[in-house]
């Protein structure tokens, strides 16, 4: 019986750009503390986060409104997230990837795993470049991107579409997502779930990795 590790990307895989504000300011020249809001880390400070966890906006229109903002701080006209992203992030975007989730990856793939990734929005807000510039995706035998499917989490056409892309059976993937309405529409269609908390990375994949019923260290 072969069980799959099915992972978000963004939050998941990468830190949050609510994390990395201090590489943000830098990048883009501005002042230590311009950017306050906190999302998942101080709710209070963002009310534009709170509207899109109770179902108001999407994650997308939140993320757009961040790029307007942030653009109108740097003196920028970007109309897109990845124009954000890639220069908050630069060329090389390693340091922003958790070492948590490269330890996990690596443990199931050398578990006999297969690994997928499940985005709604990888290429639309990282830029199709960005790919190229991690190794690790390499191992990862399928990646939906809802960039190109159209089909958005947690929609269960997604899902469905990556447990059969892997040809596993859904009870054997174990999804991981920060975001709760995903993690709702996996269990839904009978997939495993980790809901993922971005303040504990570790907690988070040490859960996943033991649904996988893998135990040990990285080889």
């Amino acid at each position: 019986m072969t069980k799959a590790l099915v992972l978000d990307f963004g939050g998941v895989i990468s830190r949050t750009l609510f994390e990395t504000h201090a590489l943000t300011e830098k990048a883009l020249g501005l002042a230590d503390g311009t950017l306050t809001w906190r999302g998942p880390f101080d709710p209070a400070s963002d009310p534009l986060w709170q509207s899109m966890q109770d179902d108001k906006i999407t994650e997308r229109e939140y993320w757009l409104q961040r790029t307007r903002d942030v653009a109108a701080l740097a003196g920028e006209s970007w109309t897109q997230m990845s124009q954000f992203v890639i220069a908050a992030r630069g060329a090389d975007p390693m340091p922003v990837i958790r070492p948590e989730a490269l330890d996990a990856i690596e443990r199931a793939r050398a578990a006999g795993c297969k690994l997928a990734i499940l985005s709604n929005e990888l290429d639309l807000f990282y830029g199709a470049d960005f790919r190229r510039k991690l190794p690790f995706l390499e191992e990862f035998d399928v990646i939906h991107d809802a960039t190109y499917t159209k089909i958005l989490k947690p929609d269960s056409r997604a899902y469905r579409a990556c447990i059969g892309d892997l040809s596993v059976e859904a009870g054997d993937c174990i999804f991981v997502d920060d975001q709760a309405r995903n993690i709702r529409g996996a269990d839904a269609v009978g997939m495993k779930t980790v809901h993922f908390d971005v303040s504990r990375p570790g907690a988070g994949f040490a859960h996943a990795l033991a649904l996988l019923e893998i135990t040990g260290e990285a080889p």
